[in-house]
């Protein structure tokens, strides 16, 4: 027999491309995932021979660096969980502070508003449940991740209308917008050799990576765009890589934004530009 306790330990401990912590809970939410017990209920003893197979199995790409968020098809975001698959990102806290600062600064009804690079949705679903009566929108380029961001808004009952469109190439679909948020691909490609395998080899790099002699590509691109389709006042809403703050500042500046400025996270990161028409 082996206590619940010894048996995180001992799994957390061949997790090895993680800390001794950060381990520890991924074998825990894997537990509770597969067992339908919260953590408190499983502090009795456990054979691990008993162990169902298919936690055994996902313990195994665990340690092959898959994230859990991917092997248990599911994330948390703003309270609400989220469907996830390797077509999307995995929503981060850091996009959970650009969406509460959204709903915190607008609390009118009836606003529109449109996510770019929607996802898994989590930004316009979250919008719309939380926000007064609002219009949502959203877009992504890939297919497959409208699907999971549709399937996300229908569970969760959320009245968000998708488009799929390459805004590189294509204009914004929508129109009198009061407000534009967008989380891009911002990592430079030179930025791929300090990152973990479990983000390059499991998430998208059309939604990370930008090329490293244009790393404000979609960031202009979205700037010029909400000076079209943005209201007058409306406001443009950024979460941008922490060293580039100053560099969207001045790139949405130069292009007429006014009152525009770096928000930092919880981390003191600069982590969120925005502006207004």
């Amino acid at each position: 027999m082996i206590n619940y306790n010894s048996l995180v330990k001992k799994w957390a401990s061949e997790l090895e491309l993680y800390e001794l912590p950060e381990a520890q809970n991924l074998v825990e939410w894997l537990f509770e995932h597969h067992l339908g017990l919260r953590r408190v209920d499983m502090m009795n003893f456990l054979e691990e021979k008993d162990l169902p197979k298919a936690l055994l199995d996902d313990y195994e790409r665990l340690k092959k660096g898959e994230p859990i968020q991917q092997i248990i098809g599911k994330a948390p975001f703003y309270g609400r969980e989220f469907q996830v698959s390797r077509d999307t990102l995995i929503p981060r806290n850091e996009t959970e502070e650009l969406v509460h600062l959204i709903i915190k600064e607008n609390t009118q009804p009836n606003l529109r508003i449109l996510d770019i690079g929607t996802g898994t949705g989590c930004i316009p679903v979250s919008l719309f449940l939380e926000m007064n009566q609002p219009q949502v929108f959203a877009l992504d380029i890939s297919e497959a991740a409208l699907s999971i961001a549709t399937a996300n808004a229908r569970e969760l009952k959320a009245e968000v209308e998708f488009f799929q469109a390459d805004i590189l190439n294509e204009s914004i679909p929508v129109d009198s917008l009061d407000i534009l948020v967008s989380n891009p691909p911002y990592i430079p490609e030179k930025g791929k050799k300090g990152m973990h395998p479990n983000v390059l080899d499991f998430e998208p790099g059309l939604a990370l990576f930008v090329p490293d002699e244009d790393p404000l590509l979609f960031y202009r691109r979205i700037a010029e765009l909400g000076k079209k389709a943005l209201k007058p006042k409306g406001k443009i809403y950024l979460e941008i890589h922490e060293d580039y703050g100053k560099a969207v500042q001045k790139l949405l500046s130069d292009l007429g934004y006014s009152e525009v400025e770096i928000i930092e996270d919880l981390n003191g990161k600069d982590r969120m530009v925005r502006g207004r028409i």
